[in-house]
């Protein structure tokens, strides 16, 4: 399906992690979007399953996945051993709750290969990918298949590489976008970051000719509007549905969205070992120096923040937001949706 036969403004961002359930993708299609799966952190079997219920729902979607970094699969001594010190530091919130910080975990590449083949052997319309690029084989095997194919980008030059690898279409992520940012360059390739989304879809738009879809603080309609203006053929938001009743993030994360408590999001490394914007709660305070390790520290804490979820304490829990998180808004997806396409 060629991007340009999307008809609608609005895609939602695909939430792993539980938020992205096929019922939200279901209710985005039905308000007029269109949602995607978030294979990252799921097997292949539920990932068809998944699949399968949005068929059956006659939603139009498509499914994100996580492209695993062969470096942070084979660390160096030198990180392995910043890791086990990062370990180390954790056992403090770990005894809040009686839970074991686990040994690591180095080898996860989050069923990369069988995702592959699901996808091959059972195509979709829309297979998008984070924090790294496939192969181009298997760009073109997906494509051959039926598949549009699209890359997270979040920069100029790792839009080129993408285009390069013959993929259809750009997901464009800004810096202030939450939850996981794509980057898969190190900083000291990428240049410095435009100040806007709109900036940043102008800057890329320049470099490649390919379909663009924003991605980044697209929290009300004039964001919408600037980043088509800037030429962006849609806009790619989850903040701002996070908090609908559709969707299947926790009850306590929703309501820390709109919570006075919280003043501010960074970027940090605590709870994956990969740069996601959250909320700044006590955790994020505590670990500030946490090492870079993906998927090694979202092992690490996963016990802590299953946990914390459980006790219903927000200040060790992951409450991915981007700066536009003040707009997000309670009640039926359909209603939030609908005030991003005024």
């Amino acid at each position: 399906m060629p991007l340009a036969d999307i008809d609608t403004r609005i895609i939602a961002a695909p939430m792993a992690g539980g938020t992205s359930t096929p019922g939200f993708v279901t209710a985005v299609h039905r308000a007029g979007g269109l949602g995607f799966l978030a294979a990252g952190y799921r097997s292949a079997d539920a990932v068809s399953a998944e699949i399968r219920s949005c068929r059956d729902a006659g939603s139009r979607f498509g499914v994100n996945v996580f492209v695993p970094d062969p470096a942070q699969l084979n660390p160096s001594p030198d990180a392995v051993a910043r890791l086990e010190k990062y370990r180390s530091s954790l056992g403090q919130d770990a005894a809040r709750y009686d839970v074991t910080v686990p040994p690591l975990v180095l080898d996860d590449d989050d069923a990369w290969q069988a995702k592959i083949d699901l996808l091959l052997q059972d195509p979709v319309e829309l297979v998008s990918f984070a924090f790294g690029l496939p192969d181009s084989p298997v760009v073109q095997a997906l494509r051959k298949a039926g598949a549009t194919v699209l890359a997270t980008v979040t920069s100029r030059a790792e839009a080129e590489l993408a285009a390069e690898r013959g993929v259809d279409g750009l997901v464009v992520q800004h810096s202030s976008a939450g939850a996981h940012s794509g980057a898969f360059l190190p900083a000291a390739k990428q240049g410095g970051m435009p100040a806007s989304t709109a900036d940043l879809i102008r800057k890329v738009r320049a470099a490649v000719d390919l379909p663009l879809i924003a991605a980044g603080a697209v929290s009300d309609a004039a964001t919408v509007r600037a980043v088509i203006d800037a030429g962006a053929v849609a806009a790619q938001v989850g903040t701002a549905l996070l908090r609908t009743d559709e969707s299947g993030a926790r009850q306590l994360h929703k309501d820390a969205l709109g919570d006075e408590r919280f003043t501010d999001t960074v970027p940090t490394r605590a709870f994956t070992g990969r740069y996601a914007r959250a909320l700044v709660n006590d955790f994020v305070s505590d670990h500030g120096d946490a090492p870079e390790g993906y998927p090694a520290i979202h092992h690490l804490t996963a016990p802590i923040r299953a946990a914390a979820a459980a006790a219903g304490d927000r200040e060790r829990l992951n409450l991915w937001a981007g700066k536009g998180w003040r707009s997000s808004r309670t009640g039926p997806v359909a209603t939030a949706i609908g005030a991003l396409l005024d």
